[in-house]
């Protein structure tokens, strides 16, 4: 008897943490991606999209690649080549993809793929939101055809990796993010404090990168620069990759060990805390719960699934 895969739809801006995110996807076997809705993040579009090909290439997919939104969508925001490389992949001048993106915008892939496999897609968000809300700005009624949407972003009690109160995914586009998180009745979200929390040991994560095969050793090549950075502003023994630890959530909900549903919004106009997820943690609002957040993931599955996507092909 065949079970049918999911149906897997990635909106991201390769970074090198995406990448392994999508390496995650790439090697589950009870989900489809049916496709890569690429966003400006990490780097810029060009490179996003560039990224995006390449480590499909090198994975041996076929799956399809949609450029989207070069920029926010109203505020030009920094991005995040100190971390990522210039080009988002440590800079290694790889050999550019043989293929092309398609000719479909991302905005509109995600709502003809919303329809196609209506009340089954799961949408997992690894980077800015822009794609999604130019899609909820076209068809409103996304949310109701997608089973699942997983979001990696925020800072839940403030504790943000780009400003002090924001984290970097919604704070480059806090205008998207409040659209989607107010269009979305639940989102799954995985956020930078939660991040922080699921580190996995240098040390571990370079002998997986030891594998003798085209994945780890593409990944070990781009993933340097950043491994150095981690090293270099002092997080110690632990390396900690946000998209793959959401892509853990999607591909495998059933590790999340601990999870609290609230209300979220998103800040667009603070002074201080423009981007910030702010949630209701005591329900004073009487908003509805909007966001499922992960507090707790079982560690040792998190590290099966990075350990098995990188050796064992």
């Amino acid at each position: 008897m065949t079970t049918e895969k999911i149906p897997l739809l990635i909106d991201t801006d390769p970074g090198v943490d995406d990448a392994l995110a999508l390496m995650m996807a790439f090697h589950d076997h009870r989900h489809e991606v049916v496709g890569l809705t690429i966003a400006a993040g990490n780097v810029g579009l060009s490179h996003t999209v560039a990224n995006a090909l390449k480590l499909c290439e090198v994975c041996g997919v076929d799956v399809p690649v949609y450029a989207g939104a070069p920029t926010p969508l109203v505020y030009p925001a920094p991005d995040a080549a100190n971390v990522h490389g210039e080009d988002g992949f440590g800079d290694v001048n790889y050999a550019p993809a043989t293929r092309q993106a398609e000719a479909e915008h991302a905005a509109h892939a995600i709502l003809r793929l919303s329809h196609q496999y209506a009340d089954k897609l799961l949408l997992v968000a690894l980077g800015p939101l822009t794609n999604v809300a130019l899609a909820l700005k076209l068809d409103p009624t996304l949310p109701q055809r997608v089973a699942r949407c997983v979001v990696m972003g925020g800072a839940v009690s403030a504790h943000g990796n780009i400003t002090p109160a924001a984290e970097f995914n919604i704070h480059f586009d806090p205008e998207a993010a409040d659209l989607v998180f107010s269009a979305f009745p639940r989102i799954d979200l995985v956020d930078w404090e939660a991040t922080m929390a699921h580190g996995f040991l240098h040390s571990d994560a370079e002998r997986w990168l030891a594998a003798d095969n085209a994945w780890a050793q593409f990944y070990a090549s781009i993933s340097a620069h950043t491994r150095a950075w981690v090293q270099q502003v002092g997080r110690g023994e632990r390396w900690h990759a946000a998209d793959a630890l959401a892509m853990a959530m999607a591909l495998q909900p059933e590790g999340a060990v601990e999870c609290l549903e609230r209300p979220i919004v998103v800040e667009t106009t603070g002074r201080h805390t423009r981007g910030a997820t702010v949630v209701d943690w005591n329900r004073q609002t009487g908003a509805a719960d909007n966001a499922r957040i992960l507090m707790r993931y079982n560690q040792q599955q998190f590290e099966q699934q990075l350990h098995a996507t990188l050796t064992q092909h």
